[in-house]
């Protein structure tokens, strides 16, 4: 048996890569339910102040057909507390280069008093959607 009934997970899974692909994995290692919060793209907007490359709709399309994922929903808020309103998990992961993050220390003690863990899973090093990411205007032929 899996130690997490219901596991959540969220990112913007803007131009979808491997180290995307192994925390999934991870995470469903460990529960029975993973969902997926893929973040709205106004919401992307609002805390990174860039648009994503592929649209919300694609996005959420794209990690519904994960094998590992079981439900995706679309993310209008970073608030966990919000969410775990609306999905009841019984952990949170995370990539552990958030580890010791002054949000992600305040989000473990606000999902305490809910019975919900933050669960740090290994971070694939060198590679990440920022840096994968060629800006509009900077396209081959283009």
């Amino acid at each position: 048996m899996k130690k997490y009934k219901v596991g959540y997970t969220q990112g913007v899974y803007d131009m979808f890569h491997i180290g995307h692909l192994r925390l999934l994995n991870r995470a469903k290692e460990q529960c029975e339910t993973l969902i997926v919060g893929v973040n709205a793209d106004r919401l992307v907007e609002a805390y990174k102040h860039k648009t994503p490359v592929i649209g919300e709709a694609e996005r959420q399309e794209i990690v519904s057909n994960i094998k590992a994922v079981d439900r995706c929903v679309i993310a209008d808020t970073l608030d966990k507390v919000k969410i775990w309103e609306q999905l009841h998990f019984d952990a949170i992961f995370i990539g552990d280069d958030w580890k010791g993050n002054e949000r992600w220390a305040r989000t473990e003690e606000e999902l305490r008093p809910y019975g919900a863990e933050v669960v740090y899973l290994p971070h694939t090093p060198g590679i990440s959607s920022t840096e994968l990411r060629v800006e509009k205007g900077d396209r081959v032929g283009e």
